[in-house]
């Protein structure tokens, strides 16, 4: 029988690894416009999220949005949006990728108070669907197509 790594691989797949930190989140390390990030992967946010705190770090063109954020416990969260930047997780890169960019200083504060680091945003089902997402939790590898 095949391993899940074989058979991703002969499909053309692009083995990604994680971290699990402390809270249990998933963590990888992305560049956004070549630039380095730390970035939550989750699996219930519709969309990829960077934080206002990071538009410089990543080099982002900001437009303002009338969409509301909501979520890990707050909610009607005032948003802008960055499109069209390149993404890179590995060896995966897309282009034409779209950020909601809003306030992550309560996910932050959160993940501090468990002793784990800041990220600059998270990568949501937007992202997993255009990569045709596969995780294997137990290998802590996420797979991209």
């Amino acid at each position: 029988m095949s391993s899940l790594l074989q058979l991703l691989n002969a499909k053309g797949y692009h083995r990604i690894k994680f971290a699990l930190i402390s809270t249990n989140h998933l963590e990888l390390v992305v560049a956004v416009n070549s630039i380095e990030g730390r970035f939550i992967l989750d699996t219930g946010a519709s969309s990829s999220c960077i934080g206002f705190d990071s538009v410089a770090h990543f080099e982002l063109e900001a437009e303002d949005s009338d969409i509301k954020a909501a979520g890990a416990g707050a909610v009607n969260m005032l948003t802008q949006v960055s499109t069209k930047n390149e993404l890179t997780i590995g060896t995966w890169r897309k282009r034409k990728i779209d950020f909601v960019l809003f306030d992550l200083k309560h996910v932050n504060q959160a993940l501090e108070e468990h002793n784990a680091k800041k990220v600059h945003g998270i990568l949501g089902a937007d992202v997993l669907k255009k990569g045709k997402a596969v995780i294997d939790y137990s290998k802590k590898n996420l797979y991209l197509k």
